[in-house]
């Protein structure tokens, strides 16, 4: 990629056709956003708007950062939460150890970010994946790329290009060690052995850790949670004990990875285990960056409690959707400008948080019992209590601002989001490459 190419990347040209972008204003570099003037409040913006919170997207950074030190783990967060590039840049000044991608096209949009150590939190078998992590490795000097492996006829594949390919670099491979009934990974310790011991043996690649995930178990309940993590983290630990027994690994220091976003503080714990060599824990959760209002937020609870932390010390939403109220075609229903297009509903419908009436320069919090009920492409239908003591009705025109539930799937409906101050004013952009 030319330096041109790079500037653009990491700093696009944004313009009005880009959704929420000003149509009555010039295009602007990403980074020349904040100077602007905007406030979202003050209508410099269309609705509907995804918004990133400052204050609390720094106060996530640190609180996370903080928490792995603690724990004397270092942090690789999926990027996959958001693939924004300034984001990114975030992540890593704050200390973040290297990042994670599920693709190699996302790991490619990490690389140029300036991310040098990586991990594939899936497993690579395709000709062009495998092509590509290769290129990406010869363009950029002190590159690490790590991804999973959980089969023979996966390491056959990989060993079938490497045979085609010629001087080809040795691939850097975590042993994932899966759950019976969930996703990828090793069902027995068995299986796992077997594997490690034709990865030592194999030319094509070097096993340089052990990977697992214990976000499919979560429940949000501690007690059934802690015995999940606690029986998932066992097998993790008796197959590295094993590999570094025999001599499995191929590496001056083993990466033990684990950790979605519901329940980290169950696996974050169990990463450095003794294995006679040195061992680096790795914690992968990538939605802490911003939070939600939704799953993530219910899954908290049980970490502060278990971590003895306050909800005000802990981590905090940082995405918003804002919306305008386009009608109200009937006693305690008011449709908002908002969909499937543009915020998250995979696993909870969004959450409305606060109100502002048309023309109004501060929010406040909305009624408890507006809920929205349903999502079509680009309206929400926002429910109350249609009786003569409910709240204030909203009325056409006012915006109503939404906490989404699960942020990956709310940021890849955008191609860029404004950073805000609390008073709503824009002081920052970032840009998002899916």
């Amino acid at each position: 990629m030319t330096m041109t190419a790079m500037n653009d990347f990491n700093d696009p040209l944004l313009g009005s056709h880009s959704k929420g972008y000003p149509r009555t204003q010039p295009p602007r570099r990403c980074s020349a956003i904040g100077a602007a003037g905007w406030n979202v409040l003050a209508g410099d913006l269309p609705l509907p708007l995804a918004l990133l919170k400052r204050e609390a997207l720094e106060h996530n950074l640190a609180w996370m950062q903080a928490r792995v030190r603690a724990w004397g783990i270092d942090l690789a967060p999926h990027g996959k939460t958001s693939m924004s590039p300034q984001l990114f840049r975030r992540q890593l000044d704050a200390g973040a150890w290297g990042l994670t991608f599920a693709t190699v096209t996302q790991l490619a949009v990490g690389v140029a970010a300036g991310a040098r150590r990586t991990l594939i939190a899936n497993q690579v078998l395709s000709d062009e994946d495998l092509a590509g992590i290769q290129t990406l490795l010869r363009a950029h000097a002190g590159l690490r790329i790590a991804f999973l492996v959980d089969s023979l006829a996966q390491l056959a594949l990989i060993e079938d290009w490497a045979q085609r390919h010629a001087g080809s670099l040795p691939f850097e491979t975590l042993l994932e060690i899966g759950v019976e009934g969930a996703r990828t990974g090793c069902r027995t310790h068995a299986q796992a052995l077997a594997l490690a011991t034709r990865l030592r043996a194999s030319a094509a690649v070097r096993l340089v850790g052990i990977e697992a995930y214990e976000g499919l178990g979560a429940t949000g309940a501690s007690a059934p949670d802690a015995a999940y993590a606690r029986a998932l983290m066992d097998r993790v630990h008796a197959v590295a004990c094993d590999c570094a027994a025999r001599g499995l690994f191929e590496t001056d220091e083993v990466l033990l990875s684990a950790g979605g976003s519901a329940i980290f503080d169950l696996v974050a714990e169990r990463l450095k285990p003794a294995l006679g060599v040195p061992v680096r824990g790795l914690l992968r959760s990538g939605c802490y960056v911003t939070h939600d209002h939704g799953v993530y937020r219910r899954m908290l609870g049980a970490v502060e409690e278990r971590l003895g932390c306050g909800c005000d010390t802990s981590l905090r939403p940082a995405l918003e959707v804002w919306a305008t109220v386009q009608s109200c075609p009937e006693p305690g229903l008011a449709i908002l400008a908002v969909g499937k297009r543009d915020i998250s509903f995979d696993l909870a419908l969004p959450v409305p948080i606060l109100h502002a009436a048309r023309g109004a320069r501060a929010a406040q919090a909305a009624p408890a019992d507006w809920k929205i009920s349903a999502l079509n492409d680009q309206h929400a239908y926002l429910r109350w209590d249609a009786t003569p003591d409910a709240p204030q009705a909203p009325a056409v025109g006012d915006r109503v601002g939404l906490g989404i539930s699960h942020p990956c799937t709310t940021f890849d409906k955008w191609h860029w989001m404004p950073v805000v101050e609390s008073d709503y004013r824009v002081s920052d952009a970032v840009s998002m490459h899916f």
